[in-house]
C-alpha cells in the first residue's frame, strides 16, 4: 500500500472498507515494511527516519479497527 501517496483521510477510508481478512494482510505486509525499515535504520541506509513512526502509526490504525471489528462481533453474539 503506498502510503506516502495517500492522504490520512484517504487511507483511514481503504482501511475502513478491507474485510477482516484483508486488515491481517495489511497488518502483515505493514509489519514486514516496520521490520525493513528498522534494519535500514540499523545499518544507515535509511533515507526517511519519519517513515518508521508512519509505520508503527499504521499498525496501530490496523489493529484499532481489527479490534472495533471483532468487539463488533461479539456484541452481536451477545
Amino acid at each position: 500500500m503506498p502510503e506516502a501517496k495517500l492522504k490520512l483521510k484517504d487511507l483511514r477510508e481503504s482501511l475502513r472498507n478491507l474485510s477482516e481478512a484483508g486488515l491481517l494482510e495489511a497488518l502483515q505486509s505493514e509489519r514486514e515494511r516496520l521490520f525493513n525499515l528498522r534494519r535500514q535504520s540499523v545499518t544507515k541506509q535509511l533515507v526517511d527516519p519519519n517513515a518508521l513512526s508512519r509505520s508503527r502509526k499504521q499498525i496501530a490504525r490496523i489493529l484499532t479497527l481489527l479490534n472495533e471489528t471483532r468487539n463488533k462481533e461479539e456484541g452481536a453474539a451477545k
